[in-house]
C-alpha cells in the first residue's frame, strides 16, 4: 500500500477540493524535483494546489498546474515560471502500478497536500474516481446531517 501514513512534518499546502470533487482511493508520498527559488518560496507558504493535477508521460509522474510565486528578492540571473511543471519522484514499481491504473481502470491522480519531511518537500497523491453532482450533493447533505447531531448531542 502506499507509505504516506503520517505527514510527520509541518504542511505546506492542503488540496481541499480533491476530497470534494473525488472518492480518494489510495495514497502515496512523492518527493518533487524543485528550483532553489521555489524551495524558499514553500517555506514562506507561497503555493497553489487547487488547479493542479498529476500525469504519467513516458514512465514519469509530472506534477502539472501546481502555482508556486516567486518571492520578490528571488535571484536576478533566474526567470522564475510559477506554473512550470514539476517532476515527482517516485520508486519504479510504484509508477508501474499507477500507471496501470491510471490507464487501465481509469483513475485520475491528484496532489492532496504537500508537507516536509525531514527537510525535503513531500507531495501526497492520491488515486481517485472524480464524483459526479449527486455524489458531492449526498456528501454535503452527510456532513450537515453530522454537524447538526453534533448540535443535538451537545445541547442534551
Amino acid at each position: 500500500m502506499g507509505k504516506a501514513k503520517d505527514n510527520g512534518g509541518s504542511v505546506i499546502a492542503v488540496n481541499k477540493k480533491a476530497r470534494h470533487d473525488y472518492f480518494i482511493e489510495e495514497r502515496l508520498e512523492a518527493g518533487i524535483a524543485l528550483e532553489g527559488w521555489e524551495v524558499k518560496a514553500l517555506r514562506a507558504g507561497r503555493i497553489q494546489l487547487k488547479e493542479s493535477y498529476v500525469l504519467v508521460r513516458g514512465g514519469e509522474a509530472f506534477l502539472f498546474g501546481a502555482h508556486i510565486s516567486p518571492l520578490p528578492s528571488a535571484s536576478t540571473h533566474v526567470e522564475p515560471d510559477p506554473r512550470r511543471t514539476r517532476k515527482l519522484l517516485l520508486h519504479r514499481a510504484e509508477l508501474n502500478r499507477l500507471i496501470g491504473a491510471v490507464e487501465r481502470r481509469g483513475y485520475t491522480l491528484v496532489p492532496l497536500s504537500m508537507y516536509w519531511k525531514r527537510g525535503r518537500a513531500k507531495v501526497e497523491i492520491a488515486l481517485a474516481k472524480g464524483k459526479k453532482l449527486h455524489d458531492k450533493r449526498a456528501t454535503l447533505r452527510e456532513r450537515d446531517w453530522q454537524r447538526e447531531r453534533q448540535r443535538l448531542l451537545k445541547a442534551r
